[in-house]
């Protein structure tokens, strides 16, 4: 297989905004509220996590890395979709397209990395609860955390460097955002080689996480079967916010693969646009709601803040 390091187009069109021509004021509104409504929330948990000394601990530290994670994936997608919606035609520069797509690919691996070192976090909290400052230290804390980010950031370039050295003799990608299996099928070039190279990574990039929440969560079953009631019912209130943001993940992932691998053209044009931006949006918008109001911790502190703001406008 050749590669070119030039490129005979220098700007995408996404053609997927072609259906929202006659009610795009519409979706701009509608998006624009999803993204204040995804920069407040995180913000106000990483803000609280952040202020709050009592809740300077190992799992919301984890709690305080999602949210940084959601605000990178959502600010990686709204702001150009806002852009798009009000530009015609829907046509970004190929370079914007590349940026875009390293932003999104590391945001889901990123996600996932971290949704596994929060398991690997219960695993300890459950099943070694008198070794858990130990083990879970702050410092160990913060190697995790660098680790879910550098992990991620240098292997997808690794790959994504193949990409990059890709001539494309097509510009249109039926998508509201530009991914990299979408783009590598714009190239004049057999990919064949690079499709492969493609499914290998995303083993790298999702197996040993699965491994970690698969192990662990076994790990934490095995001893709530051995518990008494009121253990097992702890342990699933320590779980379920976990639970349920890997089930949010993975939901979006499998939209996302349904629609990149399988003609979905039969599909409604809304339900469309709903597959294809889940995984960017319910995340970072459910994920602040589910650990906010789950775990009492941050609830409290939530619940205070609001008390403590509220009383001072009432003095005012």
């Amino acid at each position: 297989m050749v590669m070119e390091n030039s490129s005979t187009v220098s700007s995408i069109i996404l053609s997927a905004y072609f259906g929202m021509e006659d009610l795009k004021y519409l979706y701009f509104s509608i998006f624009l509220i999803l993204y204040i409504a995804i920069v407040a929330e995180n913000v106000i948990i990483i803000g609280v996590i952040y202020t709050e000394k009592t809740l300077h601990q190992p799992m919301y530290f984890l709690v305080c890395n999602l949210a940084v994670n959601g605000l990178y994936g959502s600010t990686a997608l709204l702001p150009a979709l806002l852009k798009n919606l009000a530009s015609h035609p829907s046509e970004i520069s190929l370079a914007s397209c590349r940026t875009q797509i390293y932003c999104i690919h590391t945001y889901a691996i990123v996600e996932f990395t971290i949704l596994g070192v929060m398991s690997y976090d219960r695993y300890v909290a459950i099943c070694h609860p008198l070794r858990y400052h130990t083990i879970m230290s702050l410092t160990k804390v913060y190697k995790l955390v660098a680790f879910t980010w550098i992990y991620p950031l240098v292997a997808f370039l690794i790959f994504f460097i193949i990409t990059l050295q890709l001539r494309f003799c097509d510009k249109t990608i039926d998508k509201l955002y530009c991914i990299n299996y979408s783009l590598i099928k714009l190239s004049c070039t057999n990919t064949s080689v690079v499709n492969i190279i493609g499914f290998m990574s995303v083993v790298l990039y999702s197996v040993p996480q699965l491994v970690m929440i698969l192990y662990s969560y076994a790990h934490v079953l095995r001893v709530c079967a051995l518990s008494s009631k009121e253990s097992k019912l702890k342990a699933l209130r320590t779980c379920t916010p976990h639970l349920f943001a890997i089930i949010n993940y993975v939901v979006g992932c499998y939209f996302e693969i349904l629609q990149s691998r399988f003609d979905t053209s039969h599909l409604p044009y809304r339900t469309q646009v709903f597959m294809s931006l889940y995984f960017l949006i319910f995340p970072p918008i459910l994920n602040p709601a589910i650990y906010g109001l789950s775990i009492q911790a941050i609830r409290v502190k939530l619940l205070k803040l609001c008390y403590n703001k509220n009383r001072i406008l009432s003095i005012q």
